[in-house]
């Protein structure tokens, strides 16, 4: 008797990202056991224990906390749509059910958290981000550090860590395709610098750096809304659509489309624990007083031509990026 291989444990994380990614985009269609194992290509006998092992929440609580999560930030950004259009945009079926999970989960009601509840909320979880990024400073610049290892992976030269360039510029990115490898933790932690360590590497080994390719960095979650332990970070590369990684390979890289918007983007020359706060900046100060509207997808960071890393103290520059759609009137 013969049996089919098992797949190497990189895989079984590519099909759970591959399930998160579909929940996110999927919010206000039936997530039910049998179309989510379909798409992780997982039987549903069995799905439901690999997703939690492997997530540490039930099928039913990522996609309730997914749902409440998005709902929270369409409430503030949307305040004159009615939050029963909201919740049933997201997936939920009537306002009872929407606003007995949002308090459950929020601790306030929709009205409360659209009227000003949502900033308690942020700010708790902006100070707690703050002290992570304290704590983790030294291991931050280490690890930030590290990447320097080999001359040939990264353009090397002086950083002036001046922090966010206030003066903004609009840029038109294109669709692309792009080859990730995630990092699910708080923002800010070294495990985001050692994800990007191990997938350019990655990336030298599959011919994607020679010659360079344009690279991204993309948080797509809300750190105001989403726990620090499930915000996600995808270390990404611009491949070619027919691009698909090894299925043996040691690590989880998946696949995904990134579809082409508008982003307001400024320049950023610093260490990855002034990041959180430079996001503030661009989203606190600059966003509100330019008019435009905040389009619904993740910010990012650019890593375009003009990326350099200091080999002597880990500073780096980038674009970070704010996605917008119309003009206030």
């Amino acid at each position: 008797m013969s049996f089919a291989p098992e797949p190497p444990p990189a895989d079984y994380q590519r099909r759970i990202d591959r399930v998160i990614d579909y929940i996110g985009t999927h919010l206000g269609d039936a997530l039910d056991l049998a179309t989510l194992a379909e798409v992780a290509h997982f039987s549903p006998w069995h799905f439901h224990r690999v997703f939690q092992a492997m997530t540490g929440e039930t099928l039913a609580d990522c996609v309730r906390r997914m749902r409440l999560q998005a709902a929270a930030q369409r409430l503030v950004r949307r305040p004159r749509e009615p939050a029963l259009a909201i919740a049933l945009e997201v997936g939920f079926g009537s306002a009872e059910v929407f606003s007995r999970a949002f308090k459950a989960h929020f601790g306030t009601t929709p009205t409360a958290w659209r009227r000003g509840g949502w900033r308690a909320h942020a700010d708790a979880r902006q100070a707690a981000l703050r002290k992570i990024h304290q704590a983790e400073r030294k291991n931050n610049q280490d690890a930030a550090r590290a990447l320097t290892h080999d001359a040939g992976r990264w353009p090397l030269g002086l950083v002036n860590p001046k922090g966010i360039d206030m003066h903004v510029e609009i840029k038109q990115l294109p669709a692309m395709r792009l080859a990730y490898l995630r990092h699910t933790g708080p923002y800010g932690q070294p495990g985001i610098p050692q994800t990007w360590d191990k997938f350019v590497q990655w990336c030298g080994r599959h011919g994607l750096l020679q010659p360079r390719r344009l690279m991204l960095g993309i948080g797509q979650d809300n750190p105001e809304v989403t726990p620090a332990d499930k915000l996600r970070y995808d270390c990404c590369v611009q491949v070619d659509a027919p691009f698909v990684p090894p299925r043996a390979d040691a690590l989880p890289v998946g696949v995904q489309d990134f579809a082409a918007g508008r982003f307001a983007c400024a320049r950023f020359a610093g260490l990855g624990h002034d990041l959180g706060a430079a996001w503030e900046q661009l989203y606190g100060q600059w966003l509100p007083a330019s008019g435009h509207e905040p389009a619904h997808r993740p910010g990012l960071e650019l890593y375009d031509d003009s990326f350099t890393l200091d080999e002597k103290t880990g500073a780096f520059t980038c674009w970070l990026c704010v996605p917008i759609g119309g003009i206030n009137t």
